[in-house]
């Protein structure tokens, strides 16, 4: 399908990267894969070759591009090499961390962060799920408690990405433990601070590379001028980054399915059974055929909304829609195709295999499908404006 979303720049950008991927990521993804985290090395790597915090401003050593179809290309370029757990460090970092430190922060914590962020010395992670409490946010345990001028946490995590591996982390926390929504707030805590520690390294069925783990604060004293925002604005902060990082999820769901599709065609073109190509069956043709119709009109969707968000008019309930109909359509998409494959989709050495394991949780973070219906169905019995548009 001939896509109109991107411009030269992009595409310029994307071989740079494609390259990146090939020389930095691919070589090491079986041994990233194994040790369960990623060489920070590579990190480093993107930092210097400008593929980290693009949309940070020049004063503080970004190129201050805001334009979220370079966050795209990175998405897509991960997916087609099949490498994505060994790049959601980067996707991770741009996408859904960095949002929080250029929206929320003052003057002071911008320039004690960003640079970092764009040199690839400081990765970062994003922490809100815990053992008690998933999609449901107002459930956090984890309580910061004012002492001076520094906080005091308590609490756990769990799930977080690049847990192991992160510099600073952004901490969703009760700061008023008698409020519900209107007591959440978001302080940073960094590397090496006291009480701060990691618990397991989490084992994962799909995307072994991506680190994930727990985190625990005991008594940790995190300086006062680490909170972002004042105290209580952490739900509407969540709240207003959540759309991209929906969308991002999208993205990478929908570049994903494509990719499996495209590789079942070719191995379908080559694999001969009863005497003549797979895909000169009818069952295949008419199985290709509609995997080929839903991925098209999804990527459809999927890039009329990276135009939204690109004016600043994309909504959450939008948002959920693309994060869940894109993610349960990618499980559609690797399951029919390694079928296909036969047994061979069965075996690690097939692409497929391990997009079929690498996809399965997208259907579950960044708020469960159900989740999404849920935010969807209220917007629809109550409609802003009165009308439905």
């Amino acid at each position: 399908m001939r896509r109109d979303l991107f411009d030269d720049v992009h595409e310029d950008f994307r071989a740079s990267f494609r390259a990146f991927v090939r020389n930095e990521i691919v070589p090491h993804h079986e041994k990233w894969e194994a040790a369960g985290r990623v060489d920070k090395a590579m990190f480093r790597a993107a930092g210097e070759l400008g593929f980290l915090g693009m949309a940070v401003p020049e004063e503080y050593g970004g190129p201050g591009e805001g334009d979220f179809r370079f966050n795209v290309v990175i998405s897509e370029e991960l997916q087609r090499a099949n490498v994505i757990g060994s790049g959601m460090c980067i996707t991770l970092h741009n996408d859904i961390v960095l949002p929080y430190l250029l929206g929320a922060t003052t003057e002071e914590q911008r320039a004690r962060w960003l640079p970092g962020f764009v040199t690839g010395e400081a990765m970062g992670a994003i922490s809100m799920t815990e053992p008690g409490a998933g999609s449901d946010l107002a459930a956090i345990r984890t309580t910061a408690a004012r002492d001076g001028d520094h906080y005091v946490l308590n609490g756990s995590k769990t799930f977080v990405t690049n847990g192991m591996n992160c510099d600073l982390v952004v901490v969703a926390v009760k700061t008023d433990p008698a409020q519900a929504h209107r007591g959440l707030s978001l302080i940073v805590v960094e590397d090496g601070t006291e009480g701060f520690g990691r618990g397991r390294h989490l084992r994962k069925i799909g995307l072994r590379s991506q680190d994930t783990a727990e985190l625990f604060f005991s008594d940790a004293r995190v300086p006062a001028a680490n909170l972002l925002g004042e105290p209580g604005t952490g739900f509407g902060t969540l709240m207003r980054n959540l759309a991209q990082e929906r969308l991002a999820l999208s993205v990478s769901a929908i570049t994903g399915a494509r990719a499996v599709l495209d590789w079942t065609i070719d191995y379908c073109r080559e694999r001969e059974v009863f005497g003549q190509r797979l895909s000169s069956l009818q069952n295949t043709k008419f199985v290709l055929a509609e995997l080929d119709t839903a991925t098209d009109v999804a990527q459809v969707y999927v890039d009329h909304l990276v135009r939204r968000h690109l004016t600043g008019d994309l909504d959450p309930e939008d948002a959920a829609k693309a994060k869940w109909w894109t993610t349960e359509l990618q499980q559609d998409v690797v399951n029919r195709c390694l079928q296909l494959h036969g047994g061979y989709g069965f075996m690690e050495e097939y692409p497929v295999a391990r997009a079929f394991l690498d996809a399965r949780v997208q259907t579950i973070y960044a708020g469960t499908n159900e989740i999404m219906k849920e935010i969807i169905g209220r917007s629809i019995d109550n409609p802003r404006g009165g009308e439905r548009r």
